[in-house]
């Protein structure tokens, strides 16, 4: 299955974003902190379309910090329909998705899209996909949950992100106190 009608994907963190200049880069969704600078690499990248959010990678409310919304999902999905809208026009396409590390916020995002592009696809199934572009996808929980309800996949994305923490716990054990220790241990304990 042709997922998101592109014919490549990339999740990627700000570090990588250099090395992937040269790749016709031709779509890119940006996740970034609110406080973050604007990013030098997209300089040296060719023509494409970028769409930039900001929000902080938390799970729980922190002071000073802003969390996921449901308004920032609905933007995923929006730019998701942007590239339904133009698959016509385009002869292929690379999407590059992108957050500070890759590995929350832009697998997140890259699963919202996946999801939406294929509404009758298991969800296990999705979260192999996005396990083969990114093997240490770790989607943040929160904006799982809004894509879940957006997407009218009536909780069985919530349900397939456990089971998919539980597979990244098997062979990444470091997660474990990892995420604990980035306040993330709710979504640990989601693998239990």
């Amino acid at each position: 299955m042709k997922t998101l009608a592109i014919s490549t994907l990339t999740i990627c963190g700000i570090e990588e974003l250099p090395g992937n200049s040269a790749r016709e880069v031709t779509h890119v969704l940006s996740v970034l902190d609110p406080d973050r600078a604007e990013i030098e690499a997209f300089g040296t990248y060719g023509e494409h379309h970028r769409v930039t959010l900001r929000f902080h990678d938390i799970i729980d409310p922190r002071p000073g910090q802003i969390m996921p919304a449901q308004e920032h999902v609905g933007e995923i999905l929006r730019f998701g329909e942007g590239l339904r809208d133009t698959s016509a026009v385009r002869v292929k396409g690379h999407l590059l998705v992108h957050c500070h590390m890759g590995i929350s916020r832009s697998t997140a995002a890259m699963m919202t899209l996946m999801a939406q592009a294929d509404p009758a696809e298991g969800e296990d199934v999705l979260f192999e996909r996005l396990r083969e572009i990114r093997p240490q996808a770790w989607p943040n929980s929160v904006m799982i949950g809004f894509a879940d309800e957006q997407l009218g996949r009536n909780g069985r994305l919530t349900e397939a992100l456990r089971r998919h923490y539980a597979h990244q716990l098997a062979v990444q054990p470091k997660y474990r106190s990892w995420m604990a220790d980035l306040g993330r241990g709710r979504e640990v304990e989601m693998a239990l």
